[in-house]
């Protein structure tokens, strides 16, 4: 079956929730440190490229018999036009089923200005697209495509600030962000160990509780929060520095050699996943199948991983269908996560929920839709009402 038609385009898919809150989210008055941060004028992450007027990109790859795959990523007003104007043209005739070699070959494209960054969220979108296709032609879940069910269901955790309404949805592991950084001083370190212990005495012993710097640490910061917070048993401590800063991270796992750390949700493709996992720079990989490369990309990580002994937990995995494919099929993938604002107090999972047939958490725990592809439950009315 040949690829007859790709086509992006920018959507703006958000939930819309019914339940009103029963309080606000501490999202709202409590802001996560970005690297932006150290400059004045950006004391709350004003400035971060997810704040940008960009929409979603989305993907709609045409089978000749008329089955479509859906795939979406970040930065439509970059993305779609990449999609549109160079890798759409040159893979429509190609075998629809042969993902390898259609990844392979948007790599190679983009060998001019690499595969990485934002041409990475160009083939992620795509690649899933492809998948989701793969498996309406074939009749599977997307999971069957990868191997099949490795695990009965996915433990998940809750990345935020409302700890106490995630263990009243029945999660037994939580993850702060980060709301001060190295240009706060002692001051910022003081609040945020503040912070660390209000939450650890708020979910108890029982449950695990991380900490997401998001990139905006620097070394020695790294350090001294990682001691600071030994008291409150961290199970890691996650994207400390930028992501660029290979030899930042070979240093900082010398000089943390007992704490757990976790990072790769800004390394794109395969090379920093790789080097990663030969010098053991961190115990768990985060890759984002919608930012690395796809399914494909996501995929070859978690065999990397694998084979050194280390982990892997999709960075957003359980907020769309993507990761929790992946999630279910490979033995590296251990926990999920559910961030993008994982719901208000009171506002029930499933009303959070923005791409239509999107399996939800339940106590804890998810299992994906066995419906063919993704499950996605998608048709010309709500692509319409989305599309910008």
């Amino acid at each position: 079956m040949k690829i007859k038609e790709i086509r992006a385009f920018e959507i703006a898919a958000e939930a819309q929730p019914q339940t009103a809150p029963r309080t606000p989210s501490r999202a709202e008055t409590v802001h996560m440190n970005r690297p932006m941060a150290r400059y004045p004028r950006f004391p709350n992450g004003e400035g971060h490229v997810s704040m940008a007027p960009w929409k979603r990109p989305a993907v709609l790859v045409t089978a000749e018999d008329g089955t479509q795959g859906f795939g979406i990523s970040l930065y439509g007003s970059v993305v779609a036009p990449m999609i549109n104007e160079h890798f759409g043209p040159n893979l429509i005739g190609e075998n629809a089923m042969a993902t390898e070699k259609l990844w392979d070959m948007m790599v190679r494209l983009s060998t001019a200005f690499s595969p990485t960054g934002m041409t990475s969220y160009a083939i992620s979108a795509l690649d899933v697209a492809l998948w989701d296709l793969k498996g309406k032609l074939l009749g599977l879940p997307v999971y069957e495509l990868l191997g099949g069910p490795q695990k009965e269901k996915i433990f998940c955790y809750a990345s935020g600030f409302d700890q106490e309404w995630y263990m009243e949805l029945g999660f037994k592991a939580t993850k702060l962000f980060s709301p001060w950084g190295p240009e706060d001083g002692l001051e910022g370190l003081n609040r945020l160990e503040e912070l660390v212990a209000s939450t650890r005495r708020t979910i108890g012993d029982e449950v695990e509780l991380m900490l997401d710097g998001w990139t905006a640490y620097d070394p020695e910061y790294t350090v001294r929060v990682a001691e600071r917070m030994r008291p409150y048993r961290l199970k890691w401590l996650e994207d400390y520095i930028q992501p660029e800063d290979l030899l930042g991270y070979e240093s900082i796992r010398r000089r943390l050699p007992w704490q757990t750390l976790a990072t790769g949700e800004h390394w794109y493709n395969l090379a920093p996943f790789a080097h990663a996992a030969g010098k053991r720079l961190v115990d768990i990989f985060q890759p984002d199948v919608l930012w690395c490369g796809g399914i494909t990309a996501a995929a070859k990580i978690c065999h990397l991983a694998q084979a050194n002994q280390i982990s892997v937990i999709a960075h957003g995995g359980m907020n769309y269908p993507y990761g929790q494919h992946l999630s279910m099929a490979m033995p590296a993938v251990t926990w999920g996560e559910r961030s993008e604002g994982v719901s208000a107090p009171g506002v029930p999972l499933a009303e959070m929920v923005k791409l239509p047939g999107t399996a939800v958490i339940e106590d804890g725990c998810l299992v994906p839709s066995d419906a063919p592809g993704f499950g996605l439950e998608i048709d010309d009315a709500w692509l319409e009402r989305v599309t910008v």
